[in-house]
């Protein structure tokens, strides 16, 4: 078991369907009161590429990369088009979309992180596949330049600071990002005749953690 970074073909996943699930565990009690619970931090996306394929060639290239990656058993990056940005998606990154932390003179390493919030309730999802080429950091609103200020894992999601950030100072970043996943199932059916009258084969993907 590996994981392979590189990215389905983003031409395929475009037309994909999918999204966030969480997993909560509900009781009803016998006065008709209820308990929710979760085990979950932190939720998990599932996708269907299936839903992107617009010709043959694109089956082939799906076939192509499903046996590169032996099914299941590898992991690769998925651009959500519907969340890829730490900002909206008609917006330009910035390196201040997003606070990742709080300097205290003497940590150097920071996760990048996406925050969203609605109700007065904050989420933070930790981004561990940021696309090379995209991030933007800002310390106390001041932009800060890769490789002389600080270096970033992809691997990871974490910025590593040449020297500590001072305490009490507001570190930002701004990036795009991939999602880590792999192939929830180990066999693709497809049949040229069915493809041809609409008939989209489904192909599962499922968000893995890292």
């Amino acid at each position: 078991m590996a994981f392979h970074e590189v990215r389905f073909p983003a031409s395929l996943s475009f037309g994909s369907v999918g999204g966030p699930e969480r997993r909560t565990e509900i009781v009803t009690m016998a006065n008709g009161f209820e308990e929710r619970n979760s085990p979950w931090a932190h939720s998990r996306r599932r996708y269907d590429a299936g839903v992107g394929l617009r010709s043959l060639d694109d089956v082939e290239r799906l076939i192509a990369f499903f046996e590169a990656r032996g099914g299941q058993l590898h992991g690769f990056r998925w651009k959500d088009w519907a969340d890829f940005k730490s900002c909206p998606a008609s917006r330009e990154v910035d390196f201040e979309d997003q606070v990742i932390g709080i300097g205290d003179g003497v940590k150097t390493q920071f996760q990048l992180v996406k925050s969203y919030r609605s109700g007065g309730v904050e989420y933070v999802r930790p981004i561990k596949k940021p696309v090379e080429g995209t991030i933007q950091v800002g310390l106390q609103g001041s932009h800060r330049m890769e490789t002389v200020h600080y270096s970033v894992d992809f691997q990871n999601g974490v910025v590593s600071f040449v020297s500590p950030p001072a305490a009490g100072a507001r570190i930002t970043a701004g990036f795009e990002f991939d999602v880590p996943v792999r192939f929830d199932t180990d066999g693709i059916q497809v049949s040229v005749q069915s493809f041809r009258a609409g008939d989209m084969p489904q192909v599962p993907v499922v968000e893995v953690r890292i």
